[in-house]
């Protein structure tokens, strides 16, 4: 008898211990605040910005007794254990993963102390993926200022179409009103976005990463070739601290950082998701009110971003890890002085087109009356810029072709692009110039339009 009550005795403690652990289990799950709120937040707050209602619960695995009873791992060993993780073997493990994989994996691996940054623009894809893995998560965003009305617009939509809170992230106001009164509400046409960036965007975006582990962004790999051609899908962030603080204390996921721009857009389209409508006004990287504009036929997308300034400066330091730290893009394929590597590809490669050489374009400059008139293009291969206009400009030369006029290129990098600043008015790639029949100086392509139709009106203007 004194055994059967003992064994009863020991069953009631058993029980009693699991059903302590489940409770204190979910006291510690409803006690998470998410980052950028207080602890003191109001109830309602806490619990709207916690999960979204979108979003599917994970299926809880059952618990047995004896695993109720063994002692929890201590906080610092689940810390090394995360620290511990080869990013770079993972972000080569997911190399030809498709977005969705990269998602999950994501969310998996750090739940709530994750989120999305949203920007208004095709970043929408990624909270579609996201609650395609119907896991749990957060969107935040950097709200600036100096939006276009239709990107506000868009965050409404968003939220109703996901059922969703977006975590909104404000400059603070003393910052900008510091900057304002003593330089004006345009200086960064003058001097360069960067300091009006740090006050609007950089220094919020650092408060809203100190409350996380790890975040999601949208950078592709083609949205800016000068400065993101060799991000990975995964890494530990360069540039800002996480929750932990100190260096490496922060993990950045790119899950579309191998995908065209193209094939996000037939993704959004498929999906039927809402989307900025600058997009329809030809927009395509889309910021701030005053630094964004619609792109050209033959422009590549950054260049509707701080088209005021260099290819290499076109982060506004949110992701200024893809900068080094002489203010230069990364060196893929591209040496130090922005002069192409022997390995680098050509452009304009067709029959139609004549390749200069140095003294060949010094021959066309001492010219006085030259046979016929000359199209020419400085250009570098690595110039993204260049890149995009490289299919109107040879269909160009393919419709000139026997029409009395020679279309041409000069490679205008490296050693040869003193000489062209000098002599040939290179301020930036690709600069086009035509050499007409009786006058000495080249005249420049004044306009940024590098469509067929509008470089075909310039030479006939002046044939």
């Amino acid at each position: 008898m004194a055994s059967a009550t003992a064994s009863i005795s020991s069953h009631s403690i058993a029980l009693r211990d699991l059903k302590a652990t489940r409770i204190g289990a979910v006291r510690q799950q409803v006690a998470v605040v998410p980052a950028g709120l207080p602890a003191t937040a109001p109830k309602g707050q806490r619990a709207r910005a916690v999960r979204p209602l979108c979003a599917a619960e994970p299926a809880r695995k059952p618990v047995s007794a004896s695993a109720a009873s063994s002692p929890v791992a201590p906080v610092e060993e689940e810390a090394s254990a995360a620290a511990a993780v080869d990013y770079e073997a993972l972000a080569q493990e997911l190399v030809g993963a498709s977005p969705l994989e990269i998602m999950d994996r994501a969310l998996d691996m750090f739940g709530s102390e994750i989120a999305i940054a949203f920007s208004g623009a095709e970043d929408v894809a990624l909270i579609e993926y996201a609650k395609l893995t119907g896991r749990p998560f957060r969107v935040f965003s950097l709200d600036t200022g100096r939006l276009n009305p239709e990107t506000y617009q868009l965050f409404d939509k968003v939220e109703k179409h996901y059922g969703i809170h977006i975590e909104y992230m404000f400059p603070e106001a003393s910052e900008v009103q510091d900057l304002v009164r003593s330089k004006g509400l345009f200086s960064f046409y003058e001097d360069g976005h960067q300091e009006c960036c740090r006050v609007r965007k950089v220094r919020p975006l650092r408060r809203a990463l100190k409350g996380l582990k790890a975040w999601i962004t949208g950078q592709r790999k083609d949205q800016s070739p000068g400065t993101r051609a060799s991000i990975p899908v995964v890494q530990v962030d360069p540039s800002f601290e996480g929750l932990d603080g100190g260096a490496g204390s922060l993990i950045k996921w790119n899950p579309v950082a191998n995908v065209d721009g193209k094939d996000i857009w037939t993704f959004l389209r498929t999906m039927d998701v809402p989307v900025n409508t600058l997009h329809a006004q030809g927009y395509v990287s889309i910021g701030c009110e005053p630094c964004t504009r619609p792109v050209l036929p033959g422009q590549h997308e950054r260049e509707g971003r701080w088209w005021w300034e260099d290819a290499t400066a076109k982060e506004c330091g949110l992701h200024k890890g893809n900068i080094d730290k002489e203010g230069q893009a990364p060196k893929v394929g591209v040496n130090g002085n922005g002069s192409a590597e022997a390995s680098a590809p050509d452009i304009f490669q067709s029959q139609a087109i004549v390749n200069l050489t140095r003294p060949g374009i010094e021959n066309l400059l001492r010219l006085e009356n030259r046979a016929e008139p000359w199209l020419t293009v400085l250009y570098a291969p690595w110039c993204p810029y260049c890149q995009a206009m490289e299919a109107s400009y040879v269909e160009l030369a393919e419709k000139l072709s026997g029409s009395g006029i020679k279309v041409a290129k000069f490679r205008a990098d490296g050693e040869q692009k003193p000489f062209a600043q000098a002599e040939l008015q290179l301020q930036s790639f690709p600069t086009i110039l035509l050499f007409p029949g009786r006058t000495v100086k080249p005249i420049k392509y004044p306009s940024e339009k590098r469509d067929v139709q509008s470089l075909l009106a310039f030479v006939n203007s002046l044939r």
